[in-house]
């Protein structure tokens, strides 16, 4: 029989939520955190004061969807440094059929909370 190590450490997860990003709109989180590992939820371009999509089409939509996803970071301690940058992650490309509210840009985002050290991994996978 092999052994096994199990972990009995507790996973931290946190949600995270700020007022100076739009509200959820379904039933899910701003943002939440697993250990250091932050999963913002997609973005529309939504003007939190208001929670209408701004005006100026596509281009003004992915501003503020980008906007509103700084705000979340900025709640976590974090801002755009804390996201890939380089050495992106695996892409997420989805197709629906309309977005809420009828946006027309959506941006999800897996940033690091703390700080980071660039480094090459020599072990394969």
């Amino acid at each position: 029989m092999e052994a096994r190590m199990v972990s009995t450490m507790a996973t931290k997860r946190v949600y995270s939520y700020t007022p100076k990003a739009p509200v959820k709109l379904g039933i899910y989180s701003q943002a939440v955190v697993v250990d250091r590992t932050m999963y913002i939820s997609g973005q529309l371009g939504l003007d939190p004061a208001t929670g209408q999509l701004v005006a100026g089409g596509t281009t003004q939509e992915a501003k503020q969807a980008l906007i509103n996803m700084g705000e979340i970071l900025k709640a976590a301690n974090c801002n755009y440094d804390n996201d890939f940058k380089t050495n992106f992650p695996a892409r997420a490309a989805y197709q629906v059929a309309a977005l809420p509210r009828g946006g027309r840009v959506e941006i999800e985002a897996v940033a690091v909370v703390g700080p980071i050290v660039e480094g090459a991994v020599d072990q394969k996978l």
